[in-house]
C-alpha cells in the first residue's frame, strides 16, 4: 500500500521505518505503517500538518463522516444559507478537522509479518473530547496484535494516566515544544508504566532551558526523537539539537533525527541507532 491507501486508514509510514528505529529488531519488521481510526483534534496547534490536510484533500472524505465527537466547548451553531435558505447548523459537521471516528478502519486484516504502527497520527488520541469507547476500542485492537509495534503520541499528557499501564506492545510518547511542554510531559510520563517511553521534540521551538538530564532521568523515557516544522518548513538553532543530543548520549539513550533535518545538520545527521 501507499498514501493513496489514506481512506482505508493505513498508509506507508517511512519515518516509522523499523530499521531506523530499531535495528535487532530490523530483520522482523516490515515497512512502517500509519493507522487512522481516529481522526481530527481541537488543540488548534498552528503548525499541524494534519489540519492542513483535512482542509485540503482530505475535506470531502472528512465531511462525508458523520460520526463526529461531542460537542466541545466553544463548538456552537453555525448560520449558513443553502439555497435560499439559511439554517443553523451544527459547527462539528461543517469542520473537517473536528475529532471523527472511523470503526471499520480498525478491522482491516493484519498479516503474519510484524508492524510498527504510528496510531493517530492525524488526530490526538488522548483528549479530552474523545469518547472513552473510541478509545477503548483501539486499545482492544493493540491488545489483540501483541506482535506488532503501535507508537502513541499525545499533546495531552494529563490523560496519558487513565490507560495506565500500558499494553506492552505500545511506545506512549509526547510532544515537546517548549520548556512548559517539557515540564508538564517529565511529571506524567513518570506516573505511567510503559515498557517504552519516549519525547519528540517536533517542532522545536525555542532552546529548552529545563535540566535536560533531570528530564531524560525522571520521565523514564527510552527513546528520543527529533524534527522540524514542516509545510512551512522551520528548523531549529543548532545548537538546541546538539544540546538535546548530548544530553541524550550521556544518558545513554538513542535519538532519532528525522531526515526533515538534513539541511540543518548536514552529515552529522543520525538516522541509525548506535
Amino acid at each position: 500500500m501507499n498514501r493513496a491507501s489514506s481512506a482505508t486508514g493505513w498508509a506507508r509510514n517511512p519515518v516509522m521505518k523499523s530499521p531506523e528505529l530499531d535495528p535487532t529488531q530490523a530483520s522482523s519488521y516490515e515497512l512502517g505503517w500509519t493507522l487512522n481510526p481516529i481522526t481530527g483534534c481541537i488543540n488548534g496547534c498552528e503548525y499541524c500538518y494534519a489540519r492542513k490536510l483535512a482542509n485540503g484533500r482530505l475535506k470531502q472524505m472528512y465531511l462525508r463522516n458523520p460520526n463526529v465527537a461531542p460537542a466541545a466547548p466553544g463548538w456552537e451553531m453555525k448560520s449558513a444559507v443553502i439555497g435560499d435558505t439559511r439554517h443553523n447548523l451544527d459547527a462539528r459537521y461543517l469542520d473537517p478537522f473536528y475529532p471523527r471516528f472511523w470503526p471499520d478502519r480498525l478491522y482491516i486484516p493484519f498479516n503474519s509479518k510484524p508492524k510498527g504502527i504510528f496510531t493517530v497520527d492525524m488526530g490526538e488520541l488522548f483528549g479530552d473530547w474523545i469518547p472513552r469507547e473510541w478509545q477503548d476500542d483501539i486499545f482492544r485492537v493493540i491488545k489483540l496484535h501483541p506482535n506488532d509495534r503501535f507508537y502513541l503520541l499525545t499533546k495531552q499528557p494529563q490523560n496519558l494516566a487513565k490507560f495506565s499501564p500500558f499494553p506492552d506492545n505500545c511506545f506512549v510518547g509526547v510532544s515537546v515544544c517548549n520548556d512548559k511542554m517539557l515540564d508538564v510531559a517529565v511529571d506524567k510520563l513518570e506516573d505511567i508504566q510503559a515498557t517504552h517511553k519516549y519525547f519528540s521534540f517536533e517542532p522545536l521551538k525555542e532552546r529548552l532551558s529545563l535540566s535536560l538530564d533531570y528530564a531524560l532521568c525522571y520521565s523514564g523515557v527510552s527513546w528520543v526523537i527529533i524534527g522540524a516544522q514542516t509545510k512551512p518548513t522551520v528548523y531549529p538553532k543548532l545548537e538546541w539539537v546538539k544540546e538535546i543530543i548530548g544530553a541524550a548520549d550521556s544518558a545513554g539513550i538513542p535519538v532519532f533525527q528525522k531526515n526533515n533535518l538534513k539541511p540543518l545538520l548536514g552529515n552529522n545527521l543520525i538516522q541509525e541507532m548506535p
